[in-house]
């Protein structure tokens, strides 16, 4: 056992020097190659660190570079603006120089004006003296007054100017007349044939057709008892004669006429004819016209593009389909005025929307003249200014007839439409009676002016030719004539259009050969 021992003592010292040989040479192993590692990275890193200082003073030398370049740029644009200021330093010093040789000018000009402006305030002096002298000398030879001179001079050239006054005076007015009135026809003209519309008169009686003699007994009925109870109802009254198969209804609101006319063909197609049916076919009726007269104002207005209007004003307005004027329907006939009004207030740069709202209101009053005292004119313009129309509108209204001085250019416009739509071939149907009274009216009052000879209408009333005594009025005196005749016309008659008044003077030179 000892020697076992002793065996695997001297094993474990054995193998313990063996490990420390190993352990001893891997350190001298590590050590040598730790120190290959460390000069290895000594040796790169001063390596890297002479690359940075090259770098480093590459960079160096190109910023450098680059800072030299941009010097350079700024030394030229140094030296540039430089020379233009030494340029501009030149050009100034050149203006006020100039200006000085300009200020001494102007000096020398201010003495010269000055010395000028003694010189003439003198010669006005001795002008004025020498004037002074002058009159008083003229004053001491004549004998008369300044006053006196002045008045019997200016008398002197009045008399020697009057007759050429008068004749410039008529030819610029016949010049100005001639132009106006071709102006006047080139607008008129191009409104009319823009504008084409029916103008056929219309017939105003109204008349119901029956089947059979039979019915005018049923609407007159027992005693009279339903044709009483139809004329109380609407207002009317109903005329049955002994004329077939017509009945003919009368009154003074067309309105209630037509209301009546609609209620009478509604019981003759119902067949029961007594009062209480009467009452209620003339109201449902009257319902019905209400409905169909708002409807044909709005009509009106949407045709001639006015809007804005108000209910009454449409109300009245649709009124005028029942309306007529020298058998000439109202309401077409406002419409027309209103396409008219329009077209002409374009031509001449005016808005054609106001002149077609006052050409169509401007007959307004003639639907409701008979519940307002006054003239159709003045109640349409009371109406449209109750229910908010402007001043233009209410003025066209009232002044289209010339009843009064026409300040407003949409009022003589109306007026000129109004005159056209009437003065149309058709348009209107007058009786021979009226007819004849008016060309006798308008020739007698013609005959009452001092040196009329003759007069004669004609055109139909639109024109009256005047002949006038030669050894009484001279040309200047023929023409105040003629303005007279026409001013007494438009003041004193009423006709529709215009009226052209011509003056003829003739000179008749007779002699005897013996």
């Amino acid at each position: 056992m000892i020697g076992g021992l002793i065996g695997l003592i001297l094993g474990g010292l054995g193998a313990w020097g063996v490990a420390h040989v190993s352990a001893r040479r891997s350190a001298l192993t590590a050590r040598s190659l730790a120190e290959q590692i460390i000069s290895s990275a000594e040796r790169e890193a001063q390596t890297i660190r002479m690359q940075g200082d090259l770098q480093s003073k590459a960079e160096s030398l190109r910023r450098r570079a680059e800072l030299d370049a941009e010097i350079d740029a700024s030394r030229k644009d140094l030296r540039e603006q430089e020379r233009r200021l030494e340029k501009r330093d030149d050009l100034l010093d050149q203006r006020f120089e100039l200006l000085n040789v300009k200020e001494r000018e102007i000096e020398a000009a201010q003495h010269r004006q000055t010395a000028q402006q003694e010189e003439i305030e003198k010669t006005r002096d001795q002008a004025r003296r020498i004037k002074s002298d002058q009159l008083d000398e003229l004053q001491r030879i004549s004998g008369l007054g300044s006053v006196v001179a002045r008045a019997l001079l200016l008398s002197r050239i009045e008399n020697d100017l009057r007759v050429e006054i008068g004749g410039r005076i008529l030819r610029h007015e016949e010049m100005i007349r001639e132009t106006s009135q071709v102006k006047a026809r080139e607008i008129l003209s191009i409104a009319i044939q823009r504008y084409a519309a029916s103008h056929t008169a219309e017939v105003t009686v109204s008349t119901v057709d029956i089947p059979n003699d039979e019915m005018k007994g049923r609407i007159i009925g027992r005693e009279g008892r339903n044709i009483r109870a139809f004329e109380k109802a609407t207002g009317v009254d109903v005329i049955v004669d002994d004329t077939p198969g017509v009945v003919v209804v009368t009154g003074f609101d067309s309105v209630r006429r037509e209301i009546a006319k609609v209620s009478l063909e509604k019981l003759i197609q119902d067949g029961r004819i007594h009062p209480s049916r009467i009452e209620e076919l003339v109201r449902e009726t009257q319902d019905e016209m209400d409905e169909h007269i708002l409807k044909l104002g709005q009509e009106a207005a949407r045709e001639t593009e006015v809007v804005g209007l108000h209910d009454k004003l449409l109300d009245y307005l649709g009124r005028l389909k029942f309306r007529t004027s020298y058998s000439q329907n109202v309401l077409r006939h406002s419409i027309e005025v209103a396409f008219l009004t329009g077209m002409m207030a374009e031509e001449i740069g005016l808005s054609g929307a106001l002149g077609r709202r006052c050409g169509l209101l401007h007959d307004l009053g003639k639907a409701a003249d008979h519940e307002m005292e006054g003239g159709h004119p003045a109640v349409g313009a009371e109406l449209l200014r109750r229910y908010g129309e402007g001043p233009e509108v209410a003025h066209a209204a009232l002044g289209h007839h010339d009843d009064l001085r026409v300040d407003a250019p949409y009022t003589v416009l109306v007026a000129a439409a109004d005159a056209v739509s009437a003065s149309r071939p058709g348009a209107r149907r007058a009786t021979l009676e009226k007819y004849v009274r008016r060309l006798e009216e308008l020739e007698s009052l013609v005959l009452g002016f001092p040196g009329v000879e003759q007069a004669y209408a004609v055109q139909a009333g639109r024109e009256v030719r005047v002949m006038v005594d030669s050894q009484q009025l001279d040309d200047a005196s023929a023409a105040a004539l003629c303005r007279e005749i026409a001013q007494s016309i438009q003041n004193q008659l009423t006709y529709p259009g215009e009226v052209k008044v011509t003056v003829l003077r003739e000179t008749r030179c007779v002699e005897i050969a013996r």
